[in-house]
């Protein structure tokens, strides 16, 4: 390799060490509850809302997909990402938790090269969830 090859790695390698410097870690559950604790999150998948989830004490949830019924659950930490159970018949899902330019990112455990789900919105307000839904 000539001088100048290397010269052009070296700053290729310095043009890309910024980049991956700058991929935001997973967060762990305590930062994770930290963020949610009390709140209602809305999720987007370009661009479209995708849906919504009430983070209660407890680490309790309700999650509503768009046009669907709620559902109650909880979550929890598990290798790394945070789980969620949302009882019989539905399988537990996983995801990996990033704060990411001031919103929560998701990517799910199932689609590690996918795509991800962002935050629109973040809320104190207590999620709707339409008849027959009564909650707890």
């Amino acid at each position: 390799m000539t001088r100048r090859m290397h010269g052009m790695a070296a700053v290729l390698a310095l043009l890309a060490a910024p980049a991956a410097a700058a991929e935001p870690s997973a967060m762990s559950g305590e930062e994770f509850g930290a963020y949610v604790d009390g709140h209602t999150v809305t999720y987007a998948h370009d661009g479209r809302v995708y849906g919504m989830e009430q983070y209660l004490p407890g680490r309790k949830v309700i999650w509503r997909q768009f046009g669907g019924d709620c559902q109650e659950g909880v979550w929890f930490e598990a290798g790394g990402q945070i789980c969620f159970d949302y009882g019989e018949g539905i399988p537990l899902q996983c995801w990996q938790f990033v704060h990411d330019g001031g919103r929560l990112g998701a990517r799910a455990d199932s689609d590690p090269a996918g795509s991800w789900l962002y935050e629109v919105q973040r809320s104190t307000e207590p999620m709707h969830c339409p008849a027959p839904y009564l909650g707890t």
